[in-house]
């Protein structure tokens, strides 16, 4: 959620216990705004917190010109101090899912230790055995980038893609109508698209290129994994993922107000499938 409406955006989606006490509350209303100058960043997002069993990590991304691609994430143990988290390589996700399990420690220099034995030349006494670590520092990056490739919602219209391939706030996005926020095909994974590679010509006809450039919720796999619920006396669309539980979005209808917030272990919820 922007850092501009901070204060505002945490009381919309406080139904789901995404909150922060006052004095988080009141150190990043201070250091996103140092952050986003000394980064020289257009934007700075509020992205959430992911709960360790010594420390919590608190996520802050920077967006530059093009909002997918320029993209900065930070993290901080006290909400004023912010380190850059390197960004996620294939590798490191390979990495992380083979030894990365079970609760964030809270320490980023932790080691995760996975042992893997492999056979040589295809003869059955011939083994070997490897040793893969990984660092906490690159679980915790790998992790928020896969929750933003899964999990991060913007609804129809809210950026709009150049001619050139360049991804902006769209400034004359206006909301949602109450009707509009309602369906669930309003709303976009603001990540790569894959599905939308997938439709037929006949179903992107009816797509316009500058503003349906992502993949919408509902072709999410399994169906189901998400819940939408209108809250405050009908004034304030929340989506809440299933899959990564703790991932609450908000949109007020009729207006540009829209964000979304992590508060939660880092864990997917692999039991999903089974439990719809």
């Amino acid at each position: 959620m922007d850092s501009n409406s901070l204060y505002y955006s945490l009381e919309l989606v406080a139904g789901s216990g995404s909150t922060l006490n006052v004095e988080q509350r009141t150190a990043l209303q201070t250091s996103l705004v140092i952050l986003k100058k000394n980064y020289k960043f257009r934007r700075v997002l509020f992205w959430g917190k992911i709960l360790g069993l010594k420390e919590d990590y608190f996520i802050a991304q920077g967006r530059g010109e093009d909002e997918m691609q320029d993209k900065k994430t930070l993290y901080s143990f006290n909400c004023m101090d912010w380190l850059l988290l390197p960004p996620a390589t294939d590798s490191m996700i390979e990495e992380v899912s083979k030894s990365a399990k079970g609760r964030f420690v809270g320490d980023p220099s932790y080691v995760y230790e996975h042992f893997e034995i492999r056979r040589q030349g295809g003869r059955d006494d011939a083994l070997q055995k490897e040793e893969i670590k990984v660092n906490e520092e690159s679980r915790l990056a790998v992790t928020v980038h896969q929750i933003d490739k899964e999990a991060s919602v913007v609804p129809r219209g809210a950026f709009i893609k150049s001619p050139h391939g360049l991804v902006q706030v769209n400034r004359s996005f206006g909301g949602l109508s109450h009707a509009e926020a309602g369906k669930l095909d309003n709303f976009f994974h603001f990540s790569e698209a894959k599905n939308l590679k997938k439709k037929s010509i006949l179903e992107m006809s009816d797509l316009n290129p500058a503003i349906d450039f992502l993949d919408v919720l509902s072709d999410d796999i399994p169906k189901g994994s998400w819940s939408l619920q209108l809250e405050c006396a009908s004034r304030v669309l929340v989506l809440r993922s299933l899959l990564w539980l703790g991932l609450t979005f908000y949109h007020v209808p009729m207006t540009p107000q829209h964000g979304y917030i992590y508060i939660g272990d880092g864990t997917k919820n692999l039991d999903l499938p089974f439990m719809l």
